[in-house]
């Protein structure tokens, strides 16, 4: 059955669904299928053993995800190879190429979920009216459990970097 959330989620103010149930600290992160901007196919699993940090924004063309892939890319140098930072939106492949390129994203994987919204619905980001992610923050530890998890409750608002950042810290250490 799936999980239909009303009203949790506001864009501009509008009340909207999102499909899929919330993560809790401590729930094993599902697996998922997204597209890179190369059209290859990358899973949670690709990153086995390795802490990852997921950034999930509506779409990479509005300022606020800009700033949210933009900021992530820039913390990813102070973790090193046992850290992976991933950026996941509903926007096709070439879009993220193009982005990335125009951006100078480098340490950042953008990941679509364009294709089927599988992450979305798994992950519970899924904003059923726009066919978007909603905004969300995701820290999954070596084993795949996930230590942090934040939904932001307003389309156009950030999350919150310096907490999200400490749970990645915390599970590095």
């Amino acid at each position: 059955m799936t999980v239909e959330r009303v009203g949790e989620l506001t864009h501009k103010g509008k009340p909207r669904t999102v499909i899929g149930a919330r993560l809790k600290v401590g729930d094993r992160a599902p697996d998922f299928t997204l597209l890179a901007n190369d059209f290859s196919e990358v899973t949670l699993a690709d990153s086995a053993g390795k802490v990852r940090l997921i950034s999930v924004v509506p779409s990479l063309d509005t300022e606020v995800c800009d700033l949210q892939t933009r900021r992530f890319n820039q913390e990813a140098a102070a973790f090193g190879p046992d850290v992976v930072v991933l950026t996941v939106s509903a926007d096709l492949p070439y879009a993220q190429r193009r982005w990335c390129g125009a951006a100078g994203v480098d340490r950042v994987q953008t990941l679509s979920d364009h294709r089927d919204m599988n992450f979305g619905n798994a992950y519970g980001t899924h904003i059923k009216e726009l066919r978007l992610e909603q905004r969300a923050v995701f820290v999954v530890d070596r084993d795949g459990i996930v230590r942090y998890a934040e939904y932001v409750p307003e389309l156009s608002q950030h999350p919150d970097y310096e907490a999200a950042l400490a749970a990645l810290r915390e599970v590095v250490a």
